[in-house]
């Protein structure tokens, strides 16, 4: 157009011949069309096309990863259920070495409600072995971890609902005193809601104790719970026993009669029902205390071969993939022996615990059923929890040995006393 009037002196005219054309008329007027077709309406208007999909950068990051995940059931795992992994809410208990590779690993599974807890700050040697943080989130003092992670997460996958969450988890052993009985119960009450509110907890934190009152939580609201704890040289990675009768960790209802060891039927040998798998203190016979009061500060800090970590946090969320794979989901049995195989899912197997060891390149499952005097998943503390709530709560902090009145360690306890003294009796009148 030219001053409101077709001007083609600028275009490519080109001249056509078409033979048996005497029927065209002849027009040397440009004939009369507008640049609009009709739409479904049968109006004429112009035509509206959404390419937000295909150029919207965070969206076309969300459809590359979906589409990479999908590859996995196309190709190989046709019954693969990506949505179950997709809206699973994981709560992850502990943003350092740990926390910063399960959430990696998390993405990389298309997870996409992840929370994360902690109460430290940035030191500059995290970064290095926290594959989330950067060396500018150590200056002036260093960032919040929680929330300095929750801001990479969302760094590297926007479509991700990362949040962080400054919280002191009350342990038992470290002594409440009456200034801050308030506060602790506060940090209590918000641990409750965390752990409510999600499908999955990750115990990822430095210290044993650390560990009991997300487990009692996590039994008594019948939650799917994760473990992973590093050594030197070696690393364990474990599931507690899952006590919902539902087989969906986001619809679930426990069950009470079902889930008792009284009701246990399984045969030494056999695998493992899931609701009488043993917790991370199953195996123990006093009760958690304060490990850090008589160390000094290079002896607060995990030693452990760089590598462990990675290791750990990988085998952990490939645990809780396999298992939300299983038929069975919570419930899903641990393999014992070779002699009696488990059932298999999707995925495969899905083991109570892995222990590796790496001075001797060694990656054993091993499965343990639950100890009916264990401090923290026996019924008795869960039915104290439930019953006293934050008074018993606040009994164990300042006093481990009354978690071991409750539990029944304290007469397990005397009974090994008692055992000795009659061998000492024995052997004193074999003398005589």
């Amino acid at each position: 157009m030219k001053n409101t009037a077709r001007d083609a002196s600028h275009s490519i005219v080109i001249e056509v011949n078409l033979e048996g054309s005497d029927h065209i008329e002849s027009e040397t007027s440009v004939p009369q069309c507008l640049g609009w077709e009709k739409n479904e309406r049968g109006k004429l208007g112009p035509r509206m096309v959404n390419l937000s999909s295909s150029m919207d950068p965070t969206k076309l990051a969300e459809s590359a990863i979906d589409l990479n995940l999908k590859l996995m059931k196309w190709r190989v795992a046709p019954e693969l259920d990506l949505d179950v992994v997709k809206s699973t809410r994981c709560l992850l208990l502990g943003a350092g070495t740990l926390g910063c590779g399960v959430a990696r690993c998390l993405l990389g599974w298309g997870v996409r409600t992840i929370t994360l807890v902690d109460n430290g700050k940035v030191s500059y040697s995290n970064p290095v072995r926290q594959s989330l943080f950067t060396f500018n989130h150590c200056l002036n003092g260093g960032q919040d971890k929680a929330t300095a992670a929750a801001q990479a997460l969302s760094d590297i996958f926007p479509k991700v609902n990362a949040s962080g969450v400054l919280l002191n988890i009350p342990m038992p052993g470290h002594t409440v005193g009456d200034s801050v009985v308030d506060e602790v119960k506060q940090d209590v009450a918000m641990l409750e809601n965390l752990i409510e509110n999600h499908d999955a907890v990750f115990l990822l934190m430095d210290s044993r104790e650390s560990r009991w009152l997300p487990t009692v939580i996590g039994v008594a609201k019948c939650k799917l719970v994760f473990t992973a704890a590093l050594g030197f040289d070696s690393y364990l990675v474990m599931r507690h026993s899952y006590r919902g009768e539902s087989l969906s960790p986001s619809t679930v209802s426990c069950s009470s009669d079902a889930n008792t060891l009284e009701s246990a039927s399984f045969v030494s040998g056999e695998p493992i029902p899931g609701n009488h798998l043993g917790c991370y203190f199953c195996n123990d016979v006093v009760a958690p205390g304060d490990s850090t009061q008589d160390r000094t500060l290079d002896q607060q800090c995990t030693v452990t071969r760089p590598g462990v970590s990675y290791l750990a946090s990988a085998h952990i969320v490939e645990l809780m993939v396999s298992l939300l794979q299983h038929p069975d989901k919570g419930l899903a049995e641990a393999q014992v022996s070779q002699c009696e195989a488990a059932k298999e899912g999707i995925l495969g197997t899905v083991p109570h615990s892995l222990r590796g060891f790496l001075g001797r390149q060694q990656h054993l499952p091993l499965a343990t059923a639950r100890f009916s005097q264990c401090p923290a998943c026996c019924d008795k503390v869960v039915a104290a929890y439930q019953n006293e709530g934050f008074n018993f709560l606040l009994k164990v902090f300042n006093s481990p040995s009354y978690l071991e009145e409750v539990a029944g360690l304290g007469q397990l306890q005397q009974c090994a006393i008692d055992s000795q003294i009659w061998e000492l009796s024995d052997s004193e009148d074999d003398s005589n």
